[in-house]
């Protein structure tokens, strides 16, 4: 079974939690110590973002850090190469991060097939169209055992987040708002209506909800109306200002806990 399905499957009972992290930032070799970190300080599961030159659904932090990734000399190669050297001690969720560009750049099946050499279980492909997806990427993607991530958003219309519900398998990336990437210290009452009402949906895959969690609270309003909760900007900025990923999940657990 995929372990992105495995997952879900064997935690109907708990809120998971997803950190996001851009390979290559702040050191090009760290990539292993940030993911053997994260498995054993208990995060479920992890998406990995490959740096681009263009990310357009980034907000400044990461686009930050994938700026020093790419000047620290991070490549699609160099980090399917980083992969594959800890494939075997690793057994939580990988989850591939990036542009549409970087995998035209390999072709889609030997990116596929590189993504499970290296142990990942799904890639989130933030620019890909969804109808590309059904025609052409997604039988290519079930051969390999692979999930393919789409995200909805706020403007996401009722009949498309159905669509994407029934032709893909894993969970739906439920982006918190329209905008960028970035931290927030809240949710207003617009996103937890929409939160409310992708929940009345009763979509058949499980939802993950990202962009702006950096705090108890909005922490609680995206476990409270999804499976769980997925942190990038504010984890990127710890790893960032202490160098160390112990040190970054120590400070990312207080900054959660903090009443």
């Amino acid at each position: 079974m995929n372990k992105i399905n495995k997952l879900f499957a064997e935690s109907r009972n708990r809120k998971l939690l997803s950190l996001y992290f851009c390979a290559g930032c702040p050191t090009l070799e760290g990539t292993a110590d940030v993911i053997r970190t994260m498995q054993r300080r208990g995060i479920d599961m992890i998406e990995v973002g490959m740096p681009f030159s263009d990310p357009l659904a980034d907000g400044p932090v990461i686009q930050s850090a994938g700026t020093v990734a790419l000047r620290n000399g991070m490549t699609t190669q160099r980090l399917f190469e980083q992969l594959r050297q800890i494939k075997d001690e690793i057994t939580i969720p990988l989850v591939w991060m990036g542009y549409l560009n970087v995998v035209m750049h390999m072709g889609f099946e030997p990116f596929f097939q590189a993504c499970v050499e290296a142990g990942i279980s799904g890639v989130i492909i933030p620019d890909l169209p969804f109808e590309d997806y059904l025609s052409d990427v997604k039988p290519l993607a079930d051969r390999y055992d692979l999930r393919v991530i789409m995200m909805i958003t706020p403007e996401t219309s009722e009949e498309r987040i159905r669509l994407i519900d029934q032709h893909t398998d894993g969970f739906i990336y439920m982006v918190s708002s329209a905008s960028i990437t970035g931290a927030q210290s809240s949710f207003g009452d617009a996103k937890l209506d929409y939160f409310r009402r992708i929940d009345s949906m009763q979509l058949k895959n499980p939802r993950m909800i990202g962009f702006g969690i950096s705090n108890r609270q909005t922490l609680q309003a995206a476990q409270n109306h999804a499976a769980g909760a997925i942190i990038g900007s504010k984890f990127v900025t710890l790893l960032n200002e202490t160098g160390n990923a112990e040190e970054a999940i120590d400070a990312l657990f207080a900054a959660l806990n903090d009443k």
